[in-house]
């Protein structure tokens, strides 16, 4: 496919079900595509979208991995991210992707899902993140004894954007 084109590959499509906070999602992508697995990889920053308790939507940004197929996201604290995340699982990540089209519109990349929240395991995982987005050698987090955190796991529905993320 041309870096050209942008494309959506939709893999499931939301659907209400009476008496939940939205949208239910059927079935998750099963695998991300080569071309998102290795743009993950050289570490941009997600900017995250959840949905408040309003519904307004509720933006940060983070470093995200791959495991198992799903978007993994590490924090020690328990935000207002995680918060919304328990309540309504429903989560987009936007990232900026290098290179232009023909008409000299950015390459970014869109992943929606729905997350689910654990417990511990995100000193690890910032750990191995920090070695990507700070670099070789960095000790993350910079503390003695860091909190477990938590860990937010992405299972992918659908992904848009403009670039190369349908060819395998």
């Amino acid at each position: 496919m041309s870096l050209d084109r942008p494309i959506i590959a939709a893999v499931s499509r939301p659907r209400a079900v009476p008496g939940s906070p939205g949208p239910r999602y059927d079935v998750a992508m099963p695998a991300l595509p080569a071309p998102v697995v290795a743009f993950l990889a050289t570490g941009p920053l997600a900017h995250v979208v959840t949905l408040g308790p309003n519904g307004d939507p509720h933006v940060t940004m983070a470093w995200v991995g791959i495991e198992d197929d799903e978007i993994v996201i590490g924090t020690l604290g328990d935000q207002a991210k995680l918060r919304n995340l328990r309540r309504d699982p429903r989560i987009a990540l936007s990232f900026q992707a290098p290179g232009r089209n023909a008409w000299g519109l950015d390459h970014y990349l869109v992943l929606r899902g729905r997350a689910r929240v654990t417990e511990g395991g995100a000193p690890e995982l910032l750990q191995r993140l920090a070695y990507t987005y700070i670099g070789p050698g960095v000790k993350f987090p910079a503390m003695p004894n860091p909190p477990p955190g938590y860990v937010i796991r992405v299972a992918v529905d659908s992904l848009s954007g403009m670039g190369d993320w349908s060819d395998e």
